[in-house]
């Protein structure tokens, strides 16, 4: 994400994203007040998803001069925040060290989308007609979580972070993407056959990804939901 960010001019924005997906969640959700945080919360969601929500909370942050009250006012935990302004020096000394630039698009936000869908192309899912999402890459159901800024808005086709098992297979920060996208930063891994998206053969709707035999491991060890973020 942050390569592809220094070639589309919005590494000032990657860099913040990627520090706030390094931390533990940054909105907390009293059980005596949960009516009231999902308010606030929802004040900070983005059309495009949880990325560029998470973005708008640390900015906030970042113009309310950093405060603890601000925080608690919102449901937000500033020990998160203060660790993720930590990441973020940390992340900006290495781009000082290698003499990469760090710039801000502005409000072009499809250039924040398009980076982190560089780095995370092989966690796309597209909307299945009968129920919730499958991912592309081994067609696994899996759902958008309920703490997202997508969930009722339900994109056609969207990037995940990572997958978190509890009931069902939720998918965690989740963004919306244009499946164009996904030719344009991962040409040889996705093919657009026919120039019609998710249009492929009989024979290649059968398949399955299954991985090589591994004794070391448990079976489904391999799976999206097993990776870490």
């Amino acid at each position: 994400m942050l390569i592809a960010s220094v070639d589309l001019g919005c590494s000032d924005e990657l860099l913040t994203i990627v520090s706030m997906l390094s931390v533990e969640n940054v909105f907390y959700r009293p059980k005596d007040k949960q009516s009231l945080a999902d308010s606030r919360r929802s004040k900070f969601f983005q059309n495009e998803g949880d990325h560029l929500t998470l973005l708008n909370v640390y900015n906030s942050w970042n113009s309310s001069n950093y405060s603890s009250s601000w925080c608690h006012d919102n449901f937000i935990q500033s020990r998160q925040l203060k660790r993720a302004s930590d990441i973020r020096k940390q992340l900006v000394t290495i781009f000082d060290r290698y003499l990469l630039p760090i710039e801000s698009c502005g409000s072009n936000w499809s250039r924040i989308c398009i980076s982190i869908c560089s780095g995370y192309f092989i966690n796309a899912a597209k909307k299945d007609p009968n129920e919730g999402y499958k991912t592309l890459v081994d067609q696994q159901p899996v759902y958008i979580h309920p703490s997202s800024s997508l969930f009722n808005k339900q994109p056609e086709y969207l990037i995940f972070h990572q997958l978190v098992l509890t009931s069902k297979e939720y998918m965690r920060e989740c963004l919306a993407i244009d499946p164009k996208w996904l030719f344009r930063v991962a040409p040889n891994f996705y093919k657009n056959i026919n120039s019609k998206f998710g249009e492929i053969s009989k024979t290649k709707k059968r398949q399955k990804i299954e991985p090589l035999f591994d004794r070391y491991h448990a079976p489904n060890e391999w799976r999206l939901s097993k990776r870490k973020g």
